[in-house]
């Protein structure tokens, strides 16, 4: 059976919005990236592995396919769904 450890910690924003993570939870984790994601009244923050991050395959490069310009995305839609047909 594996047991998990529950840390809780209060800490407060400085002026600028800026948290600190206490050490002892970044140690927990091989990076010094996280994601924070806005939930339904509450925020998540979650350790980001950069190795699988770099895995990602780019579908749209502005640069590369589109002269520099940007694509709205619900043209980027719009174009993905005539090609699943």
């Amino acid at each position: 059976m594996i047991i998990f450890k529950i840390m809780t910690t209060i800490t407060k924003a400085t002026t600028k919005g800026q948290i600190t993570l206490p050490a002892k939870w970044r140690r927990n984790f091989s990076t010094d990236r996280f994601i924070i994601v806005e939930k339904e009244g509450y925020i998540e923050i979650r350790p980001l592995d950069l190795e699988k991050l770099n895995q990602e395959y780019t579908v749209f490069d502005a640069l590369r396919d589109n002269s520099g310009r940007g694509i709205k995305a619900r043209d980027l839609t719009k174009i993905l769904k005539k090609i699943n047909g």
